[in-house]
């Protein structure tokens, strides 16, 4: 990730406002959080301003959310940032940026959900709204909701990294688990909108329950077993079987999409191990320790009898339903 050369600063914010915005001009401006893509600065009490500061993608995605979320937000049980305007790029900016509503709370990689019964209830019912059929312009995924085949190199790629840093302990077994996710059958339903990109930073608690999703740069149209994976990401080990009893959409939930939804964890747990030990810009040490919690988990849940998967292994290698 590269991040931009522009100094974002308050002055900025306030400036971009000012010009574009102007009847929102007195407001207080102060920093809210620096993310992966974007920079939050808090616009009074209850707006942000959005920006994005990787270079890349990131332009695109705020445009992506200002297109769709309005539309979507109503229907989702849980508070998320709304889109309220969209700000043009200028001499001051080059790129596009949001005014988005501000949704209170702590990010989950500072604050890790404790009242899990209570998180896998929200996490369920978020996600049984949101994952309803896409229209056919729905965005597609970068790399997610696809066939997990497509991942495979990149996943190879990550072992490889976190064993030779000797960042886990059981490469072999980190291995099955994709493997067997790899074997499962395919998503054969209809697209349906993902958030695709839940994990610790992007989900928000108060008082160890999760009260809001942030972060929709990555909504696109797929297979539901990527946002399943982020039950190993966020709950704890106790409430992952009852996120999946509780999650609905038309129906019983597959055994198939649970197995590809625990080898997505497993490819994400990666990710967040070697983000967290970047010591450059896009390093975030915060991560390391959500990241390894999931993973102990999802080894716990590859054990014969292993519980709080929603999945047990099927002592052959693959996995059947544990509802």
């Amino acid at each position: 990730m590269t991040h931009v050369e522009i100094e974002i600063t308050a002055e900025l914010v306030r400036d971009l406002v000012r010009e574009q915005h102007p009847d929102l001009a007195d407001r207080p401006v102060r920093l809210g959080a620096r993310g992966w893509d974007n920079q939050l600065w808090r616009l009074g009490d209850d707006l942000a301003v959005r920006l994005p500061w990787a270079t890349g993608s990131s332009d695109a995605l705020l445009r992506k959310e200002h297109a769709w979320l309005p539309a979507l937000a109503p229907r989702l049980p849980l508070p998320v940032p709304v889109p309220q305007r969209l700000g043009e790029p200028s001499g001051l900016f080059p790129w596009h940026w949001l005014i988005t509503t501000w949704v209170p709370g702590t990010p989950a990689d500072r604050s890790p959900v404790t009242r899990g019964a209570d998180s896998a209830d929200r996490l369920a019912a978020f996600l049984t709204a949101l994952h309803q059929p896409a229209p056919d312009d729905a965005p597609a995924g970068r790399d997610r909701g696809g066939p997990l085949a497509d991942r495979a190199e990149a996943f190879a790629r990550g072992l490889a990294a976190v064993t030779k840093r000797g960042l886990i302990d059981d490469p072999e077994a980190v291995g099955a688990v994709w493997q067997d996710a790899l074997s499962a059958p395919p998503w054969d339903g209809p697209p349906l909108w993902l958030h695709a990109d839940l994990h610790p930073a992007n989900v928000l608690t108060d008082g160890g329950a999760l009260c809001g999703v942030i972060d929709f740069g990555d909504l696109c149209a797929g297979d539901p077993a990527y946002d399943l994976s982020a039950a190993w990401l966020l709950l704890p080990e106790d409430a992952i079987a009852g996120f999946h009893a509780a999650y609905r959409r038309a129906g019983e939930t597959d055994a198939a999409t649970m197995r590809r939804a625990r080898g997505w964890a497993m490819a994400r747990v990666l990710s967040g191990i070697l983000i967290a030990d970047d010591d450059g810009p896009g390093g975030k040490p915060s991560w390391g320790p959500p990241a390894r919690a999931a993973l102990k988990r999802l080894m716990t849940a590859a054990q014969p009898g292993g519980r709080g998967n929603g999945v047990t292994n099927d002592g052959a290698g693959g996995a059947r339903r544990g509802l």
